[in-house]
């Protein structure tokens, strides 16, 4: 006679977790508005009703999901700029750009972050949005202490990073010459990887 299985429940920050993981896949497929909190549920395999006891609001949802996004932004920068991340050649924006690119390539993350930047209308999350660039700003321009033009060059070549591969620019860079160009000029060396990518 086997030996009954010994199942083990997950505790609720682990719930959370998971059906924030859900919330962040299914907004990226739909967007704020084109996901309702049973779009969530599904995704997550529990039930509507869990998720708003759990959450609240889909607003309150879709913010967690977004500040995951902008957290794991900043959280990749600090490893760069507090040196435990390797700068290629001494150079911090080669290693930022690098961290960024590298953070991106996770498709579901890239498009939340999209979608909240766009849901800008979204009073709640329009201010998140905000407050989330000023963040990333401050942080790139007083570790490195470069000018304000130097930090918004940097970010507006990631924003450019960011709607390149939100359209699948790598994985159809050898349709177009001239988006072959782009792609090339925007990712580098990385273009061969994120060809592959999903």
């Amino acid at each position: 006679m086997a030996a009954p299985t010994k199942t083990t429940r997950m505790d609720a920050s682990d719930r959370r977790e998971l059906v924030l993981d859900a919330a962040t896949r299914a907004f990226a497929k739909g967007g704020y508005a084109g996901t309702s909190t049973d779009a969530v549920a599904k995704e997550a395999g529990v039930s509507q009703p869990y998720v708003v006891r759990m959450f609240g609001t889909k607003s309150e949802l879709f913010r967690l999901a977004f500040q995951r996004a902008i957290d794991g932004i900043m959280e990749a920068f600090d490893a760069v700029l507090n040196g435990t991340g390797p700068y290629p050649d001494g150079d911090v924006w080669a290693a930022l750009g690098g961290a960024y690119t590298e953070l991106v390539a996770d498709q579901d993350l890239l498009l939340v972050m999209m979608h909240g930047f766009t849901a800008g209308s979204t009073p709640e999350i329009g201010a998140q949005g905000r407050a989330g660039m000023a963040a990333i700003y401050t942080q790139i321009k007083d570790s490195t202490g470069c000018t304000p033009d130097e930090a918004r060059d940097f970010i507006a070549n990631g924003m450019l990073l960011n709607c390149l591969l939100a359209m699948q620019a790598p994985q159809f860079a050898e349709d177009d010459p001239a988006l072959g160009e782009l792609a090339i000029c925007a990712f580098g060396s990385d273009l061969d990887q994120l060809k592959n990518a999903p």
